[in-house]
């Protein structure tokens, strides 16, 4: 630890070295990157060696079974071999095994609510020098004020806009551990927004638990009203949206995506099945044939659009039927990425108790031959760009490549080194199924 003498309270304070860990989505990302801003603005020191730290954050996600336990599994290992350091656990795994985790040794342990405390937090725990644990039992949460300035590690930003959902899909545990859906206030949203296209970022990725819900729970404005309020800041250029419900998007916001090219080619829908029976029994608010609708006003607004989403194989009750027939639905939608989940039993959720829970080698092997499928669509869908122009934002550099994506979420690498953060036009040379190789640079803006 280091001492430092504090000019503006005049006192002494114990200034501490801190790490985070983080699991799971763009909104825990965006949730560490605010805490880890907050705790050096009031003198904590970051380090990436956890060894160095006094203080480690490990921001949890329950998203599945698997999730849960690698979460559980790092909760052990930091709490085995950094003994001396405050182990502060927070996130989805938190609200949701919060017994189980009572025993591991946790020095302070909350969910989802107070992340935006946890400077408070810290000093409560460093005065009492007592086990801290608080959650709250009311699903009518209100928006945390969080406020992030900069991402230094990453070229595009992500501004978390939305929190909890009122859907309860019968697989998922989500709703349970976010609560209500809840918004950031619009004039909040445009201010941060316009300090991150001011701090350098290019690229703004919209998060939230149920993005497309943004404002609904008060009618007062939605997502497109932000988009068309942040369209205007001549210095952004790509707005990102991290996934959405086929349910959300409506004539407005496909009308938006038509006129707006600031707005990304590139949707990640959730599908979870291309059954009707199945979908009805996850709880989904849409049969396939709606989806497919939806689907087609989008293509007709952007017809190179990549479309993206998540598919449960192995859900209870599915039969080989019921898989072949998402399957073909995949095909005739024609996805660019499907990630596939093999279901995942969660206590709590309706379909933990349903019947006919499949064995998990029918689950692995139902995953097995998805994933053949999404290799192929990924490859089809790439191929559409070979010896085309593209722009790409350049985020990093790696074996001699620079790495970036096109507005379209193609992954383009490009053998030679150049600025970061910067847009490059390429021509596509390469193709592969989860990337393309870019070469001759025409312009550098």
């Amino acid at each position: 630890m280091i001492l430092l003498f504090c000019g503006i309270i005049g006192s002494l304070v114990i200034l501490m070295k801190f790490s985070i860990i983080t699991f799971g989505c763009k909104v825990n990302a965006y949730e560490s990157e605010y805490m880890k801003e907050e705790l050096v603005k009031n003198g904590y020191i970051y380090t990436f060696s956890l060894p160095e730290a006094n203080l480690i954050i490990i921001n949890t996600c329950s998203v599945t079974n698997t999730a849960d336990n690698k979460c559980k599994k790092m909760i052990r290992s930091v709490k085995r071999d950094n003994k001396e350091a405050i182990l502060l656990v927070c996130g989805c795994t938190a609200e949701n095994h919060k017994e189980a985790l009572s025993s591991l040794g946790i020095d302070i342990l909350i969910g989802n609510q107070d992340k935006a405390n946890i400077v408070s937090i810290l000093e409560e725990y460093q005065k009492n020098k007592k086990k801290y644990v608080h959650f709250y039992e009311d699903r009518a949460k209100k928006f945390e004020p969080m406020h992030v300035t900069k991402f230094q590690n990453l070229t595009r930003a992500y501004v978390k806009i939305q929190d909890g959902c009122n859907n309860f899909c019968s697989y998922c545990i989500i709703p349970y551990v976010r609560g209500n859906i809840r918004s950031k206030d619009l004039q909040e949203a445009i201010t941060e927004i316009k300090e991150l296209v001011l701090q350098g970022h290019k690229e703004i990725v919209f998060t939230g638990i149920n993005t497309g819900a943004y404002g609904k729970e008060t009618g007062e404005y939605d997502l497109v009203t932000l988009i068309e309020a942040i369209s205007l800041f001549p210095e952004l250029e790509r707005i990102r949206i991290s996934s959405i419900e086929i349910t959300e998007i409506d004539d407005r916001f496909i009308e938006e995506l038509r006129c707006n090219k600031k707005i990304c080619g590139h949707l990640h829908v959730s599908l979870q099945s291309g059954s009707d029976r199945i979908l009805k029994l996850m709880h989904r608010k849409y049969t396939k044939e709606q989806y497919l609708e939806k689907i087609r006003k989008i293509r007709e607004a952007r017809p190179y659009i990549n479309l993206t989403t998540d598919v449960i194989v192995g859900f209870p009750g599915e039969t080989e039927e019921d898989f072949l027939e998402c399957v073909s639905f995949c095909q005739l939608v024609g996805f660019s990425k499907i990630h596939v989940f093999p279901y995942s039993k969660r206590e709590g959720t309706k379909a933990a108790s349903m019947p006919n829970q499949l064995d998990n080698k029918i689950k692995k092997e139902r995953a097995k031959r998805l994933i053949a499928i999404d290799t192929d669509l990924e490859r089809q869908y790439n191929k559409q760009f070979i010896h085309q122009n593209v722009s790409v934002l350049i985020e990093e550099f790696i074996d001699g490549y620079s790495i970036g994506h096109t507005e379209n979420f193609l992954k383009v690498m490009i053998p030679m080194e150049l600025p970061l953060n910067k847009m490059v036009i390429v021509t596509i040379t390469e193709i592969y199924a989860d990337y393309v190789v870019g070469s001759f640079p025409t312009s550098v803006n």
